[in-house]
């Protein structure tokens, strides 16, 4: 299926802004991480540590290949976990509201995982070739 110019320039918009928006909630974690002790969720029982390393990774490393449109559908897998994680872990016993925000995000990313990053990426730019 022929991708349009508009579907390419609306997925750069959201690629753009969803990575950008969730790069704002993992580059306060890096100081977290370089902490003496850290306190963080640990949901899988991997410890706090590596908990928060790896929502470190997922909001800053694949929000940063996410933007630049690389391995779009592949970046997008450990932010969606990470969102889940957030909504029904992290904010399980918060109302909606709590949750509604890495909801939002999963869905961003879903659809991101779903289209790919579109012809404005480097992904799109390798398809080329």
């Amino acid at each position: 299926m022929r991708e349009t110019i508009e579907k390419s320039l609306v997925l750069l918009i959201i690629r753009l802004g969803a990575g950008a928006m969730i790069m704002t909630h993992g580059i306060p974690k890096i100081g977290r991480l370089m902490a003496d002790e850290v306190k963080f969720a640990d949901p899988f029982g991997l410890g706090p540590t590596v908990s928060l390393a790896l929502a470190t990774f997922a909001e800053v490393v694949c929000a940063v290949l996410v933007i630049i449109g690389f391995k779009t559908r592949l970046a997008t897998i450990p932010l969606m976990i990470t969102m889940l994680t957030a909504a029904f872990y992290a904010h399980w016993d918060d109302p909606f509201s709590r949750k509604e925000l890495p909801l939002m995000f999963f869905l961003t990313f879903l659809g991101l995982a779903v289209f790919g990053g579109g012809k404005f990426s480097i992904d799109g730019m390798l398809k080329k070739r």
